[in-house]
């Protein structure tokens, strides 16, 4: 009986090895202590309020990165619409000669190029999202960008520049101001949306959630400043005065050198509005730069962060590799160990029975 009793409790020894064994096996295999959450008791608390940290980083950093990615684009089109602004405000109406009429019409001809060029930027795109168009996603914020030359607002500007003479150059001004600033359908360049007062015309900026209670302004408007503040001669809009600036540009012909004065006095007007937007454009350019260092600067906390949770949740979950191998090798000795004391008991049995 004392034999048969030692051979029950081998054989329970045995199996309790062969458990552990296959046990420490599986997690050779997965690299987890617990195939399950629920497998991990005391712990599982913790773990599963880890792995939603973890997710909620991760979102917070998925949704930051889909932000720098518009914004990326965003600076690479208003890199280029300053560069027309600079071009013509410092280039091209300094030229504005009234002793020179074949100088005059080139540039007439450039500037209606570069308000086809302005509209279609305005346009720019990241994926299926217009950068410039608010909240209003998926139309575009100037809807004909090759009819810009010969829209309401250009074809009204053009109007007022046909009456300057008689020392009216600062009426003439004014109008072109006022024409645009216009949101009237028929007149404004930009969208039904944007330039309706309940809907884009007054509607906060597009904001990306950066962290928890906090929300970082991303969007830009085709027809108003973002962050920036316009001053001088200035509609309140860079975009505005740029279109304002070419369209006049363009609409000037040799009959308004007749009156030099006037002419001098209302080219000065232009630079003065096309200086302003070149200058509010690199303002809008450097608060959005800021914007991005700052988003960029809260992913990298929320990758940092993601990390030490990470490293929190293995030492939960995850086994020590180099540990549980030297268990499986001390289990797999025990237990061939094991088979051998049953089976020498087993021979000695057999032998006392056969005497």
């Amino acid at each position: 009986m004392t034999q048969i009793a030692m051979l029950r409790r081998l054989d329970t020894d045995s199996a309790a090895l062969r458990a552990r064994m296959l046990s420490l096996t599986r997690q050779v295999n997965t690299g987890l202590k617990a195939e399950a959450v629920g497998d991990l008791a005391p712990l599982m608390p913790q773990a599963l309020n880890l792995r939603a940290e973890i997710r909620r980083r991760d979102t917070y950093g998925t949704v930051i990165g889909q932000a720098l990615s518009r914004t990326t684009a965003a600076q690479q089109t208003l890199a280029r619409i300053s560069e027309i602004a600079s071009q013509f405000g410092n280039s091209v109406a300094i030229k504005l000669d009234p002793n020179d009429p074949q100088q005059l019409t080139f540039a007439a001809t450039q500037a209606r190029n570069a308000l086809v060029e302005v509209g279609q930027l305005l346009n720019t795109r990241q994926g299926d999202e217009y950068l410039f168009g608010g909240s209003d996603l998926a139309n575009p914020p100037i809807p004909d960008p090759r009819g810009l030359p010969t829209s309401g607002m250009a074809t009204q500007i053009a109007a007022a520049i046909a009456t300057l003479g008689g020392g009216n150059a600062a009426a003439v001004a004014a109008q072109t101001k006022a024409i645009a600033r216009d949101d009237s359908a028929g007149v404004t360049p930009f969208s039904g949306f944007l330039s309706d007062p309940a809907k884009g015309l007054t509607e906060p900026r597009r904001s990306v959630p950066s962290a928890d209670g906090n929300v970082t302004e991303t969007g830009l408007f085709a027809n108003r400043n973002a962050a920036a503040t316009s001053t001088g001669e200035t509609t309140g809009s860079w975009a505005r005065d740029l279109l304002r600036g070419l369209a006049s540009i363009a609409a000037l012909t040799p009959g308004q050198t007749l009156s030099q004065a006037d002419f001098l006095a209302l080219t000065q007007s232009i630079r003065g509005g096309l200086q302003s937007a070149a200058n509010a454009l690199a303002d809008e350019q450097g608060a959005l730069g800021l914007t991005e260092k700052q988003l960029t600067s809260v992913q990298t906390r929320h990758s940092e962060m993601r990390d030490s949770l990470q490293v929190q949740l293995a030492a939960i979950e995850e086994i020590d590799l180099a540990t549980v191998l030297t268990q499986l090798t001390s289990t797999r000795t025990t237990l061939e160990a094991s088979y051998k004391s049953i089976g020498a008991i087993g021979e000695l049995s057999l032998t006392n029975y056969l005497r």
